[in-house]
């Protein structure tokens, strides 16, 4: 048996990973897939994507949809050839998966500092002139550029304004310019790229109005920073931030040059259920994916029991919700089961039927699966893997 450095195992068990989509010999009915099972409409995921890509150009932005919720390669080739310009990863590990499968315009939007992280964005960028990464630190810089200058490599980095979340950036204040300074006077292998904006806490506000003035002071740090560049005659060719909660909200501010929304190609619950500027529901966005479930057993006359449960369906605070079936309600069931009280259910449900849930929250669901079963006219055809599921470095 070989016995591979820690880093170089990890590096070969990523790039061993299916990304290829699997064509079927036929177009299945949907009744015929095995359950739980993930299931992309791809027409609606066409429409998403069309609705999304005109919107942003209609505010002036270019899309870099971001690829942390679908995990696959094959929606972000999707993406890029309808109107995206490229993608966000929210950790290395995805973007290896992306890159591997021939996708190079790449922003990782978490700062790095472990040293394995390091040297894994730098094996990236060996062959990757079009990978960026966002940092927020003097120390993650220093790291970076010294790693970058033992391979002879240069490499475009963003710096991360915090919006008021204390996540993860650095303030726009004096510690900005200091940032800025030690990168342009210390950092040969850094090329400025610009800033990252990104307020990720005012996206699921359900109120509209109490969203907008949110969103509108989360911003003001991204406007303050590049005020302060501004007056030191730095030129910032790019902000990129935001999401699909804030997606009609750019134009009136100003900032952003381009967008990193990623849930509306699939939507889920949690965006569902917020407030749109016209309706009481965030719904210029259809639903994309679904979970298709059995019943497999009905121990009462009130109630059934699914083959689905916390190991299929992700949440911190919703439950899923089924399609065209009115009358019931999911409660969780454990692990592998979930339990359907029927209230005054719509149409009856036999043991053996199968059932389509709407996800209380599309990115950490998409994470517990291996592919999505493309469907289109209620017919599945194609298997989409889903790649960078459990890339979690």
């Amino acid at each position: 048996m070989s016995n591979p450095n820690l880093n170089a195992f990890l590096l070969g068990e990523l790039s061993s990973r299916a990304i290829e989509k699997i064509v079927l010999n036929e177009a299945y009915d949907v009744t015929q897939v095995p359950t739980p099972a993930l299931l992309l409409d791809v027409d609606q995921l066409a429409s998403n994507q069309k609705l999304m890509a005109e919107a942003a150009s209609a505010s002036g932005l270019s899309l870099r949809s971001h690829a942390k919720m679908h995990k696959c390669p094959e929606v972000a080739k999707f993406q890029l050839a309808h109107g995206s310009s490229g993608i966000c990863c929210a950790k290395v590990s995805e973007a290896h998966i992306m890159q591997q499968a021939g996708i190079l315009d790449i922003l990782i939007t978490s700062p790095v500092q472990h040293p394995s992280s390091l040297d894994h964005v730098v094996h990236l960028a060996r062959t990757n002139p079009e990978l960026k990464i966002v940092l927020d630190s003097e120390e993650g810089a220093r790291k970076l550029n010294q790693r970058l200058f033992d391979e002879s490599l240069s490499m475009t980095i963003f710096i991360d304004i915090d919006p008021g979340l204390g996540r993860t950036g650095i303030s726009a204040d004096e510690k900005l310019l200091n940032l800025f300074e030690y990168i342009e006077s210390q950092c040969g292998q850094l090329r400025f790229g610009g800033l990252q904006v990104y307020a990720g806490h005012c996206m699921h506000i359900i109120d509209y109005e109490t969203r907008v003035a949110k969103y509108q002071r989360a911003m003001a740090h991204g406007v303050r920073a590049k005020s302060l560049l501004d007056e030191q005659g730095v030129c910032v060719p790019v902000i990129s931030g935001g999401g699909t909660g804030s997606y009609d909200l750019e134009q009136h501010i100003g900032l952003l040059t381009e967008l990193q929304a990623g849930s509306y190609a699939f939507m889920d619950i949690e965006y569902r259920d917020i407030e749109s500027a016209s309706s009481a529901s965030f719904d210029r966005f259809g639903i994309a994916l679904s979970l298709l479930v059995t019943a497999i057993s009905q121990p009462s006359s009130r109630s059934f029991t699914v083959d689905a449960g916390f190991k299929s369906l992700a949440s911190d605070k919703m439950v899923p919700e089924f399609i065209n079936l009115e009358g019931v309600r999911y409660h969780w069931g454990g692990d592998e089961h979930g339990i359907v009280a029927l209230e005054n259910p719509s149409r009856s449900v036999k043991l053996g039927d199968t059932l389509r849930l709407v996800t209380p929250h599309c990115d950490p669901t998409v994470n517990l699966h291996d592919y999505y079963f493309v469907m289109q006219a209620g017919r599945v055809g194609e298997l989409w893997p889903i790649s960078a599921r459990g890339c979690s470095r």
